[in-house]
């Protein structure tokens, strides 16, 4: 089902993008100004988890800097990704944008693709939109083979135990149509880690709603450290076999 287009003069009109930060005080003065240079009509919300190297207060400057399109959410600890990005779906839900995107914060999500990724769900083509390293004209650069192969070898766990042909299910550059995140925090959306991206798309795939991919190519980051550990790739594991086997209702 191809939904309604949303009307707007400009493409970045209407669109929140959302970047969790925990300890990217390298990186979030360059990645604001990137994307405002790409989206100058979109606004930006940084979810900051009280990081210990001052990010916070830093994004607190941007927002002074850039009132009206830059907005701070400050949470007390660190607490996962899923509950970063459902803090901020929360957030834009009490609010009036039509799109909303995951972004990280590290340039391993180039700007670059964000005009066109609004565009798509802007003309209801979609109704989410996966950022995929995984179709053609995608890919991932300055990864060692070990980490190519974990990260492949994750994604297709996923695909052959849910059953569903999205090809980057753990993937983070995600935009969604406002009803689908009214959706998704309507649901039972439980996983904190990356498994939260997998569970975010399968949901939405099991309610009806449309998944389109498009390419993209993911760069490792350059300044700061990976959130990545081994508990976050546990959880995955055991995760999308509770959604599996659990009870994920339709809409």
């Amino acid at each position: 089902m191809v939904r309604a287009p949303v009307t707007a003069t400009d493409q970045g009109q209407g669109a929140l993008i959302c970047i969790p930060t925990y300890n990217e005080a390298e990186n979030l003065p360059l990645i604001v100004a990137a994307v405002r240079e790409q989206v100058p009509q979109a606004q930006i919300l940084v979810v900051d988890d009280n990081s210990p190297d001052g990010t916070g207060a830093l994004a607190d400057g941007l927002a002074t800097e850039h009132p009206g399109v830059v907005h701070v959410l400050h949470r007390t600890a660190k607490e996962g990704l899923g509950r970063a990005y459902m803090a901020a779906f929360e957030w834009a839900m009490a609010r009036d944008y039509a799109f909303i995107f995951e972004f990280d914060a590290d340039f391993s999500h180039n700007p670059a693709y964000l005009p066109p990724f609004i565009a798509t769900l802007r003309s209801g083509e979609a109704d989410v939109l996966v950022g995929s390293r995984r179709v053609a004209g995608g890919g991932v650069e300055n990864w060692s083979a070990s980490r190519r192969f974990i990260s492949w070898g994750g994604s297709m766990y996923a695909r052959v135990i849910l059953g569903v042909g999205v090809k980057d299910l753990t993937g983070g550059f995600n935009g969604f149509r406002r009803e689908v995140v009214e959706y998704l925090l309507g649901s039972e959306v439980d996983a904190t880690g990356y498994a939260f991206q997998i569970e975010l798309k399968y949901r939405a795939l099991k309610a009806g709603f449309r998944l389109v991919e498009r390419p993209i190519v993911f760069p490792d980051r350059t300044r700061g450290e990976s959130k990545m550990s081994s508990d976050i790739f546990k959880e995955a594991m055991v995760r999308v076999w509770k959604l599996r086997f659990g009870e994920v209702a339709p809409k």
